[in-house]
């Protein structure tokens, strides 16, 4: 993985394509997704891909998103997966893409996929989750920018999230620092692992 390797020029078109800025510190690599330069504190800076999934992943790829799921305070899932249901769910997606550090790990990942049909099915949804070891570093945001990218290469219009936690400040701040606009609130719409409601907070952002 280099961090100075050379822009796919085949991918320029889908540069074009963006109506906002790249993230800071992004080189576009040979997988159609990008290099990020992260500051690991205290022990220097690593690189970090987002690329789409391989098969290979996907051991790595279900325990991040069963460790999300079993927190029980951002995924409206309640099932873990398992090898089978895991396989065939990121498959299924419009997109399923993972953050891949220098070392060769997952360190996250997302899918992409549309929020609706119909009339209503150029409006995307996506799902974030990362690694618990390797929360702190600004993950979350790489993946978020480069997932606002593929929506648009992948025909949607708008991205929509329906129901970011009211209490998940972390996540609010970040959507609404990309360019994210709150929709209003929906009260005790979602139910916490302990069981108490909470308000949600739908966002959407237009590509």
């Amino acid at each position: 993985m280099e961090w100075n390797a050379p822009v796919n020029s085949r991918k320029e078109e889908r540069i074009l394509l963006v109506s906002f800025s790249l993230p800071e510190h992004a080189k576009e690599n040979s997988d159609g997704g990008f290099l990020f330069l992260i500051s690991k504190r205290g022990k220097g800076n690593i690189i970090m891909q987002i690329r789409a999934y391989r098969s290979s992943d996907l051991p790595e790829m279900i325990r991040i998103w069963n460790e999300v799921v079993e927190e029980g305070i951002a995924f409206p899932q309640e099932d873990c997966l398992d090898e089978r249901t895991g396989a065939e769910f990121f498959e299924s997606q419009t997109y399923s893409a993972v953050a891949e550090g220098d070392d060769g790990r997952i360190y996250g990942l997302y899918i992409l996929h549309p929020n609706n049909i119909g009339r209503c099915g150029h409006i995307a949804n996506a799902s974030y989750a990362v690694s618990s070891e390797r929360r702190g570093l600004h993950i979350g945001e790489k993946l978020v920018s480069d997932c606002l990218i593929q929506a648009k290469v992948h025909g949607f219009g708008v991205m929509q999230f329906n129901a970011v936690v009211e209490s998940n400040l972390h996540a609010r701040h970040l959507y609404e620092r990309l360019g994210f606009v709150q929709l209003g609130t929906i009260p005790k719409g979602f139910r916490m692992k302990d069981g108490h409601y909470e308000n949600i907070c739908p966002y959407y952002h237009e590509l």
